[in-house]
């Protein structure tokens, strides 16, 4: 082999590593879930605040009703 055909081995050796050594990072920081199950797990936090922030009312005005009687 060429000490050019080493260097260009040696290259692609070395890119492969980095995209390996990348997606690994970003696989354990965000785990591998996908946007679309990201989004849907932020759309099932805002339903479950928003029915909360429903209960919560409801509650305040039957105590209201309750103090009117």
């Amino acid at each position: 082999m060429t000490e050019h055909g080493r260097q260009l081995l040696g290259s692609l050796l070395a890119a492969a590593l980095i995209v390996i050594v990348a997606i690994t990072i970003v696989t354990l920081k965000f785990g591998p879930a996908s946007a679309a199950e990201l989004e849907a797990q932020e759309e099932r936090r805002e339903q479950r605040v928003e029915a909360a922030e429903e209960r919560r009312e409801a509650a305040e005005e039957r105590r209201e009703e309750a103090r009117e009687r």
